[in-house]
């Protein structure tokens, strides 16, 4: 059954299955009982390497996903009179259905990023006015996804600029890592370098998209903002039971590097189909692929049929650009089977051509 409903494509690293080490975790740890709500021994070991890996006075808080994660890190870090600068097409932006808005109650202003899809001081701050006027939202935060929504990746200089632009506003930092491995072994940096550069107050640490099933963390350093998330995330429903399911998930990825490894896979199989895309001349390969993503346009016509190879979605409309996604499970196969029919439709465009 699973031959006739499951097929690898490029649409999401959503899309991908557990990877079989983190399902192998599952299965261990399903026997006999043990405490809930995060006090379990395998959530108490998580922490402590989240620690190791992130710095002291690290701490993880499991959450279902990746919009509680965003919206619940800024609901934690501002009041209600206050706004978040965000990229214009983020996540947070684009794809929460306004949750920052209804469940934290903060404003949102999406900064227009620049070509690779980063924010940029220069963009930031014609954002930054009228401080102390009670009739306007005062900013309070400054959020990047990293990677990028385009999939590049911002370099340690950039980070460090935004470092710099938040503390001279004493802005707070949130940084949306779904994907965030992809960027720390494209820097060839560790998580405490990746602080040091961006030392945010509250990180977004995604795990659906690495490979785990359903397991979200979001991770902080001060004490007012763990003390105060628990409530938060009670009460907005957030709260997961039987969390040594989500533990032994997160602690087999971080534990003997298999999060490099996969990172490294989604980025060695995103380059090598950037590759072989540039064999064709009908399809232009719009960003530079850092992590594990490559963006393209191709001919429209040929939209159905290379979806039924390997499906994708469509980016954006305007451009009929596509988002080409890999992931730990991404085999040469996908790349050759999808390249196949590119170079069918290549052929058969030239032989009706007048």
């Amino acid at each position: 059954m699973s031959a006739l409903l499951f097929k690898n494509g490029f649409a999401s690293d959503n899309h991908s299955g557990i990877h079989p080490q983190i399902l192998k975790s599952l299965t261990h740890v399903n026997i006999s009982h043990t405490a809930s709500y995060g006090v379990d021994p395998l959530s108490e070991s998580l922490n402590a390497q989240l620690a190791d890996l992130f710095g002291d006075d690290t701490e993880g808080f499991f959450v279902f996903n990746g919009t509680a994660a965003n919206t619940l890190s800024l609901k934690t870090l501002l009041n209600t009179w206050n706004s978040a600068l965000v990229a214009d097409m983020s996540h947070l932006n684009v794809d929460e259905c306004g949750a920052p808005e209804a469940i934290a109650g903060i404003k949102l202003i999406p900064v227009k990023t620049n070509s690779e899809g980063k924010l940029t001081v220069e963009a930031l701050k014609k954002h930054m006015i009228r401080f102390g006027d009670q009739h306007f939202s005062q900013v309070g935060c400054l959020s990047i996804t990293q990677p990028t929504e385009l999939g590049t990746v911002y370099s340690i200089h950039e980070m460090q600029e935004l470092r710099d632009f938040a503390k001279k506003y004493h802005l707070k930092l949130h940084m949306d890592g779904a994907r965030l491995p992809n960027a720390t072994e494209f820097l060839q940096i560790n998580f405490k370098e990746l602080r040091k550069s961006f030392p945010m107050d509250a990180l977004s640490f995604g795990g659906t998209k690495n490979g785990l099933m359903g397991a979200e963390l979001v991770l902080f350093w001060e004490d007012i903002y763990k003390r105060n998330f628990r409530y938060i995330r009670k009460q907005t429903m957030q709260l997961p039971s039987k969390t040594r399911f989500l533990a032994t998930q997160f602690l087999t990825w971080l534990e003997n590097d298999l999060y490099k490894d996969i990172a490294q896979h989604s980025h060695k199989m995103a380059v090598q189909l950037k590759q072989s895309l540039d064999n064709f001349s009908e399809v232009k390969v719009l960003y530079p692929v850092q992590s594990n993503a490559v963006f393209i346009c191709f001919p429209k016509p040929w939209t159905n049929a290379l979806k039924k190879s390997r499906f994708f979605y469509i980016w954006d409309p305007d451009l009929w650009s596509a988002r080409l996604m890999t992931s730990f499970d991404t085999t040469q196969k996908d790349i050759e089977d999808f390249c196949k029919t590119i170079k069918t439709l290549s052929h058969s465009q030239k032989e009706v051509a007048p």
